[in-house]
């Protein structure tokens, strides 16, 4: 039915009246169904906003712990490329003696005494025999193929040994095994005497040993 039908004026202008009613309210739910789509649209570009700004702050946030690492990383090992281990201990010279913390002092170029645990003085056999402690330095010289050995014998607190021998030796490997071959050369600074049937020169060689003084006896 249309509203333009002939009639009187008053309905003409109720039905006016009711078509204007009806576009406005049709206005306002098209306003109310735009200002909807437009709070959805910002809540989402918000959303989406806040979800991009948390990931940019967790990678800023990952990636400043993996410099820190890195850098320390970088700092410890140029620190042990250069780092100069040193033990705990003192060094000093006096009176042109050198001296190590916690240790005896020795004078210079003083024979080397054992200490009282290495000469066991306490030690007795079960006879219960009186004992006589006694030690050896021994001087090793490179000859040939083999070495001159001095023996220097020492008694318990004596800086000068009682006794001084000297040898040649050498190692052979035969076909029994390794045979170790021994020639006496000097005793206290002396060269014993030349063999007849032999044609090792014992001077040569006993000129090679080393003497507790640096001279014969």
């Amino acid at each position: 039915m249309s509203i333009h039908t002939d009639g009187t004026h008053e309905n003409i202008v109720l039905a006016q009246h009711v078509n204007g009613r009806l576009r406005a309210e049709a206005r306002m739910h098209f306003a109310r169904a735009f200002l909807l789509r437009a709070i959805g649209a910002g809540a989402f570009s918000a959303l989406a906003g806040i979800g991009i700004g948390a990931a940019c702050y967790g990678y800023a946030y990952m990636n400043q712990f993996d410099s820190a690492a890195e850098k320390i990383a970088s700092a410890m090992q140029a620190a042990l490329s250069d780092v100069t281990l040193k033990t705990k201990g003192e060094v000093t010279l006096t009176d042109n003696t050198l001296k190590l913390e916690g240790l005896p002092a020795q004078k210079a170029n003083a024979v080397p005494t054992p200490t009282k645990a290495q000469l066991g003085t306490d030690a007795v056999p079960a006879s219960q025999a009186p004992v006589n402690t006694t030690f050896t330095v021994f001087k090793q010289v490179p000859y040939l193929d083999g070495q001159i050995v001095t023996g220097w014998n020492f008694k318990a607190n004596e800086e000068r040994p009682f006794q001084q021998y000297c040898y040649f030796s050498r190692r052979s490997n035969e076909t029994k095994g390794q045979v170790e071959i021994k020639i006496d050369l000097a005793m206290d600074g002396k060269t014993l005497p030349q063999p007849q049937k032999s044609d090792v020169n014992l001077g040569i060689l006993a000129s090679n040993c080393v003497w507790h003084d640096g001279k014969t006896l």
